[in-house]
């Protein structure tokens, strides 16, 4: 049974190696994750050998670009880390030297014009807090508040510190630059607010790569349906979402988006922690296990792994523990398949109505496979997110968006040449139906595109075809 969530991997020193990467990709891995707020040196050949990687195991493996953002970090720290002990005075401030074991660089002037006595700092996702003692035009002095280690570059938080940070950065603008040359197929947005820094994005990346947009902060949750809405996808990065709206708060703000996003037909992405405990262990906890299958039966496409992959200790066991996982789940939701239907809305959208009755076409005759010819993708994302029993096969003559395709739910993405008349559609779709034996004679599979062929910028087609009858 192939599984129809998603796997997006973080990469990292720990799976830099070509049979690590072959192996992880034929454990379930459908894609990489770049992060941009570290140190990219040899990214070049770690992509390549993904790519050779994907050729090997036959099998569209999508990457994504993770940039920084406006996320705030602390700067590099002597010895890369430092130990700190519940009541040690360790300072935040201006001055771009190494930290040492008393303070550390804090890059945001506008912080220290911001910030207040009774605010607290959080490092590395609320791991560590710091309550603020003293209040200096360059520095802030504050008292450790639990034994902690402090690492370069980690993430900051000051709950309640509303800072307008909108734009995208000049890192973000060059990081954007080294993606494209890299082929990412996704730039995932960190930190958004609104949908301003995706149009500012929008201009400087190709039609032929995603826009993620993290959710991570309150003013996004405000606004998110004009971000779903102007995403191609969407991520519930929940680790800074916790620290800013509170860890009790996440589990219903998770629900709700992926129904957001769900109603208005975008994919989405849970990520961070999923299977923390296997940075240092070989197996999962129970609770992580059941993150996981509560996502899945929430109706995500994808389910990220961050340090698990990147640093962790058991890369190739965290992997074959997430698909088992997912794989369960899935049988379950098929099993009872009436308490998860799809809640895409049709909302006077005839694209939408075409896909819903692509849905009620394959479970009333019992189809098989739905073959998509999509040349921008949004053929397959429309498929996809109507959440069909039968396997869905996308096909687009786009080598890149058949790799942003593989993070779909339920999608094998296959590159081919497009079809420019009904009788190269149907040879295609048969020779695909045959080769991959998606049924048996008799059985049935719809084909939907776009017509004019080549032309068309909406699905409106579907063809219902019998293999050996016709």
């Amino acid at each position: 049974m192939d599984k129809k969530v998603k796997i997006l991997a973080t990469l990292g020193p720990a799976i830099f190696k070509k049979n690590t990467i072959h192996n992880l990709i034929h454990a379930g891995v459908d894609g990489f994750r770049i992060n941009f707020s570290h140190n990219l040196t040899g990214i070049e050949k770690v992509v390549k050998i993904i790519r050779d990687c994907e050729k090997a195991n036959n099998k569209h493996i999508a990457i994504v670009a993770d940039l920084q953002g406006i996320k705030l970090r602390i700067g590099k720290i002597l010895g890369n880390q430092i130990l700190l002990k519940k009541g040690d005075i360790f300072n935040f401030d201006l001055n771009k030297k190494i930290g040492s074991q008393s303070r550390v660089y804090l890059p945001y002037p506008e912080i220290f014009k911001k910030i207040k006595k009774n605010n607290k700092i959080l490092i590395d996702d609320g791991k560590f807090v710091f309550k603020i003692a003293k209040l200096f035009k360059n520095s802030i002095q504050t008292i450790c508040q639990n034994d902690c280690t402090v690492k370069n570059f980690k993430s900051i938080h000051i709950p309640g510190l509303e800072v307008n940070f909108d734009n995208l950065t000049i890192k973000d603008k060059r990081d954007i630059q080294i993606a494209k040359k890299l082929n990412c197929n996704w730039i995932a947005l960190s930190y958004v607010k609104n949908s301003k820094i995706i149009q500012q994005t929008r201009k400087l990346i190709p039609r032929d790569v995603g826009i993620i947009s993290k959710i991570e902060n309150k003013s996004a949750i405000k606004n998110i349906k004009d971000i779903i809405i102007n995403s191609d996808a969407i991520m519930v990065a929940r680790g800074d979402l916790a620290v800013e709206i509170g860890a009790n708060e996440v589990p219903h703000v998770q629900l709700d988006i992926v129904k957001k996003c769900s109603e208005l037909g975008k994919p989405v992405i849970i990520a961070t922690q999923m299977l923390e405990s296997m940075i240092e262990n070989n197996k999962p906890t129970r609770a992580e296990i059941n993150d996981v299958g509560t996502s899945v039966f929430q109706g995500t496409d994808v389910v990220m792994l961050s340090a698990e992959t990147a640093v962790g200790k058991y890369p190739l066991q965290v992997i074959q523990a997430m698909k088992k996982t997912i794989l369960s789940t899935e049988k379950y939701k098929k099993e009872n398949i009436d308490l998860f239907k799809s809640k895409t809305k049709i909302n006077k959208d005839p694209v939408r109505a075409i896909a819903l009755a692509i849905k009620d076409i394959a479970y009333n005759i019992k189809v098989e496979a739905i073959i998509a010819f999509s040349v921008s993708g949004n053929t397959a994302k429309l498929v996809s997110a109507i959440r069909p029993s039968a396997k869905i096969i996308t096909i687009s003559p786009n080598i890149n968006i058949s790799r942003q395709l593989s993070l779909l739910w339920g999608v094998t993405s296959i590159t081919s040449k497009d079809a420019k008349n009904w009788t190269q559609m149907m040879k295609i779709s048969k020779e695909i139906i045959k080769s991959r034996k998606l049924t048996k004679v008799g059985g049935y599979a719809i084909i939907t595109a776009g017509l004019p062929f080549g032309k068309s910028k909406m699905t409106n087609m579907i063809r219902l075809y019998q293999l050996g009858k016709n």
